[in-house]
């Protein structure tokens, strides 16, 4: 049976990971091809293109629908490889697909720069209360006066609580405001943090209340679930931030809300336990705290970057040599 393989995104996809010629060089790749438009295709549809096609690679966006579980069995036996442009790929693929030699990737760590980014880029807000003051300037014609408090990272001593692949990103970006950084992460080897200049914290409650900022950059486990809770947020030290563009679930956001609501702590948030954000959740309007819809990595002119981590695969894949950062059995169980 003939294979083609199969490009599925939607339009504002293709234009922005595989931008620039991108595109016409995946197609070249991956000849023959079909190039689907995900938003047009049905869920049977979907089970019957796979049937018609057996491709042997897919590549997809956040728009394709799920691998059915006898895709490899039945529908498509070819199937070897699935390029994902996004993250996560729990809601696209089973382990049992992956056991059974699926080959799969993702973005990977080409995002973690405009992670890191985001960041810095709340942290800086936190210590500026950009949120306090934006609402001060549009909604209640506000302006600073003597007993105004402005705070700088300058000098500031900096916690990252997770030492991966975007804090090591993110050292380089606060260099020029502190050599004062320090991390924790259970099992990670002296000589890295030794490689990028950076203290190794005892523990959690040293990390938190040690520094005047805390970075949340841990992966999400279930031992890790609500790892952060009152007594971690509240011993951080007077005018400090609480800072997480990793996972929601790693903070109790129950007692997240007592301390923000009782103490002057500065929080700044891309990630919640819950997702999208309620319209009525009652960390909306506090002042304390900035937030952002989950969009720190990465920016949509960024995407790009992921599309060039798909192209460098498909090219190790063809040429039968090792991809970069696949998702393994064990990769997938840790991931969230």
């Amino acid at each position: 049976m003939n294979s083609t393989n199969l490009i599925v995104l939607k339009d504002r996809e293709r234009d922005t990971f595989l931008k620039g010629g991108r595109l016409e060089s995946l197609q070249a790749l991956l000849e023959p091809c079909l190039l689907v438009d995900a938003e047009t295709c049905s869920k049977k549809e979907w089970a019957e293109l796979l049937a018609e096609s057996n491709p042997e690679i897919i590549v997809g966006g956040w728009g394709m629908h799920p691998l059915p579980e006898d895709t490899m069995s039945a529908l498509a036996p070819a199937l070897r490889y699935l390029c994902y442009l996004p993250g996560s790929v729990r809601h696209l693929v089973s382990r049992e697909q992956i056991d059974a030699g699926l080959l799969v990737t993702n973005w990977g760590n080409s995002i973690s720069r405009t992670i890191s980014e985001c960041a810095l880029l709340l942290t800086l807000s936190c210590m500026r209360r950009l949120t306090y003051w934006s609402h001060q300037m549009h909604d209640e014609g506000g302006w600073k006066d003597s007993s105004t408090v402005t705070l700088s990272l300058f000098e500031r001593r900096v916690g990252l609580h997770g030492f991966g692949a975007i804090a090591k990103e993110l050292v380089p970006l606060l260099r020029p405001f502190t050599s004062r950084i320090s991390a924790y992460t259970e099992g990670m080897p002296d000589e890295v943090y030794q490689e990028f200049g950076v203290r190794k914290a005892n523990s959690l409650q040293e990390l938190f209340s040690q520094h005047d900022v805390v970075i949340e950059l841990e992966a999400l486990t279930p031992d890790r679930h609500q790892i952060i809770g009152e007594d971690l947020l509240r011993s951080i030290p007077e005018g400090g931030a609480f800072i997480n563009v990793a996972r929601g679930a790693l903070v109790d956001e129950e007692a997240l809300l007592r301390v923000v609501k009782s103490t002057e702590l500065q929080v700044g948030l891309d990630v919640f336990a819950a997702e999208p954000l309620a319209a009525d959740h009652p960390l909306r309007g506090c002042r304390n705290v900035t937030l952002l819809p989950h969009l720190s990595g990465p920016t949509t002119d960024r995407r790009c970057d992921a599309g060039d981590r798909a192209l460098e695969n498909l090219k190790r894949y063809r040429s039968g040599e090792a991809l970069i950062a696949p998702i393994t059995s064990e990769v997938y169980d840790r991931s969230t």
